[in-house]
């Protein structure tokens, strides 16, 4: 089997699809045991629910984001979000696009600015968690998550989307108080990147 690339907007692999089929191709590999849950209700969302991909969808639907790393593969970009007021990665709704790693790519650049982003294009981690955004209904998001390497020169030109920017270690992330997901997520992220970042 041929190992993937990382991949940067304008592959040719980034075409936007609707095919949910191809949704699930960028989850179906994850055999993460303890992932297992989230990943049978994120098949039986996309085989089930008439829109899944639509941020419309309820009880919930997808969502992309992105573990953003470092160019040393040391740290992770953590956005304090204007809306929820907490600290999160970058990612937001696939607004009906099933090609996943290039949803995630997507919000990257537009919340970090950042130029030059690579994107492993198979899912990091998933995660099911509920949100309550002010002046919606509160809601799951289906979060299929994705590593984006960020080149060494990295200059963060964030969006209105958050209202602080900071790269920490995977030993700061706590103090930052995220949630267990998140921290498991960096984890797994910052030794891929650093086996990838070694090829």
């Amino acid at each position: 089997m041929v190992s993937p690339e990382l991949l940067t907007t304008g592959d040719s692999r980034f075409a936007a699809s609707t095919r949910v089929g191809d949704a699930w191709s960028a989850i179906a590999p994850v055999a993460n045991v303890a992932l297992r849950v989230e990943r049978d209700r994120m098949r039986w969302l996309l085989e089930h629910r008439p829109a899944p991909l639509d941020r419309a969808e309820r009880p919930g639907h997808i969502t992309g984001s992105a573990l953003v790393v470092d160019g040393t593969a040391n740290r992770t970009l953590m956005l304090f979000h204007t809306k929820l007021q907490i600290w999160v990665q970058p990612g937001g709704h696939a607004d009906g696009d099933a090609n996943l790693p290039a949803v995630a790519l997507r919000e990257a650049e537009e919340e970090t600015g950042i130029d030059g982003l690579r994107v492993w294009p198979v899912a990091l981690d998933l995660d099911i968690h509920r949100v309550e955004p002010p002046k919606e209904d509160a809601h799951d998001h289906y979060d299929v998550r994705f590593l984006i390497l960020a080149p060494e020169d990295a200059t963060i030109d964030a969006n209105h989307e958050s209202e602080a920017q900071q790269w920490v270690t995977e030993s700061e992330l706590p103090d930052l108080g995220v949630d267990p997901g998140l921290e498991r997520m960096a984890a797994n992220g910052l030794r891929l990147a650093r086996r990838l970042l070694r090829q």
